[in-house]
């Protein structure tokens, strides 16, 4: 007949800080006790006093902490078999303690009662002696810390066992809070020998690492927090940011955009692949962050709106992801790139109820690039010319359309952009994108006026000695592109 499991905390320190029923469980001469590790003050005065068992060699033979306490779990179901069993785990088995809900689920499957007894846990020790409420705290495993680290409420870090690991929280944490934060350095809680330091971010070491040791840190919002905190000041004290409109920042956004191109642009062809280009990744994480602000400007000001706010554009975005890549999330089966983007322009017409082929396509675009994606939607059904000299001849006549209103501003207008539209079907035609060649064109342009500026003084020229200047310009920029070809 299989036994009984007892689960009992040994508490953050030494053993006289167990009592009650753990203490009567872990003294009873009846039952088998398995303790997770001697590494303990509790558990290594236990074992002076009576018989034990532990899973110090798991540790050693284990490549990871997970097997470790899977391995325990089992042990103990085993044990169980054939005895009444007290499992013994450091601090209190309710607090980050992942062997608790294994034994549990293990049991439960075999059929064996569990009881579990809460105990004292470094918690409750770092509470008392730094006058902390535990209610809103948030507590952090040391090896593996999320990704972003959201530092918006007070933080424990428990388990920085190593100095390993220890680096790497110090170097997280480095990387949202200033050097001079102060952090409370906290070992052998419960213990003769416990300290509490309170020390700068900077001044922490690998030797504080320990066992038992734990990091608390109460900083100001930083990092996502903080950026979020921030803006919603700037929105409420600042005389610019508090004016600002969701119409008035659209140019904003647009130029941001526009200067992360650029700098995307600057990144090695196959990045992220390759060697890293540390100084172009530096501008693109400036740039990012100035698009971010736009993102961010725009939901606070939704959310003083009352319409939504960043959780929900954070949320809406997750579930659109899940919703158009069913070949992850879902049972989809797909045969490359090519059935992704099928699938998911199918589902994104689904979603959006599309009417017609200019449905959706967004007003706000760059007039180029939006040109191109009506252009597009129209060549789907055939609605195009067949080869690029049609597309040429066309120019002509918009052109020649063009000259004959020059005197009408409205009518120029019009005729002005039916040229601009059939210059894009022609970028089409050529596998040619309008926007990046016409920012080819500004290029070259600076590049050649500069080169007249530094030549030449361009006060009181002549336009055909300004005409002449430009073709020595050119001239110029031709010799330096056949110089670097040698």
């Amino acid at each position: 007949m299989a036994g009984r499991i007892a689960i009992v905390g040994l508490g953050p320190g030494d053993l006289d800080r167990v009592t009650g029923r753990a203490s009567e469980l872990l003294n009873d001469p009846s039952r088998t006790v398995i303790l997770r590790t001697l590494e303990h003050p509790a558990a290594r005065a236990l074992a002076t006093r009576r018989e034990v068992a532990s899973g110090d060699d798991l540790y050693a033979a284990a490549e990871t902490f997970d097997a470790v306490y899977e391995q325990l779990a089992r042990r103990v179901i085993e044990a169980a078999a054939h005895a009444d069993v007290v499992v013994g785990l450091p601090g209190s088995p309710l607090v980050a303690e992942r062997t608790t809900g294994l034994i549990v689920d293990l049991a439960a499957t075999e059929g064996i009662a569990v009881e579990v007894v809460a105990g004292e846990s470094f918690l409750d020790i770092l509470a008392g002696e730094l006058g902390i409420d535990l209610l809103g705290l948030q507590i952090l495993d040391a090896r593996d810390l999320p990704k972003p680290l959201l530092l918006h409420l007070p933080t424990v870090i428990a388990q920085v066992d190593t100095p390993m690991v220890l680096g790497d929280v110090r170097d997280r944490l480095l990387a949202v809070l200033d050097g001079s934060t102060e952090v409370v350095v906290a070992r052998e809680l419960g213990a003769t020998e416990a300290t509490i330091d309170r020390i700068t971010l900077t001044d922490v070491d690998g030797t504080m690492a320990g066992l038992r040791t734990t990091l608390y840190v109460d900083p100001p919002p930083a990092g996502w927090p903080g950026l979020l905190s921030t803006m919603r000041r700037l929105r409420r004290e600042c005389p610019w940011d508090s004016k600002q409109t969701h119409h008035s920042l659209v140019r904003n956004l647009i130029e941001e955009t526009y200067e992360l191109a650029d700098a995307l642009s600057a990144l090695p062809p196959e990045a992220p692949g390759g060697e890293p280009d540390y100084g172009a990744y530096a501008d693109v994480e400036e740039e990012l962050g100035d698009v971010l602000l736009q993102v961010v400007f725009h939901t606070i000001m939704a959310r003083e709106a009352g319409a939504f706010g960043i959780e929900d554009v954070a949320e809406t975005l997750r579930r659109k992801l899940v919703r158009r890549h069913p070949h992850v999330f879902g049972d989809v089966d797909v045969d490359g790139v090519d059935d992704v983007l099928r699938n998911w322009e199918q589902i994104k017409q689904d979603e959006k109820q599309r009417v017609s082929l200019m449905d959706d396509v967004p007003a706000g675009l760059p007039g180029l690039e939006r040109a191109a994606k009506i252009q597009r939607r129209a060549a789907s059904v055939g609605f195009d010319w067949y080869e690029p000299n049609a597309v040429m001849d066309k120019i002509h006549e918009e052109v020649s359309e063009l000259g004959e209103v020059l005197d009408n501003h409205a009518e120029a207008e019009a005729e002005l952009g039916d040229v601009l539209f059939s210059v894009v079907n022609l970028s089409r035609h050529l596998s040619l994108d309008p926007e990046v060649a016409l920012r080819g064109a500004v290029d070259r342009f600076t590049t050649r006026f500069r080169w007249m500026e530094q030549s030449h003084d361009l006060e009181g020229a002549t336009l055909e000695e300004l005409d002449q200047m430009w073709a020595a310009a050119k001239a110029a920029e031709r010799h330096e592109a056949e110089a670097s070809n040698d």
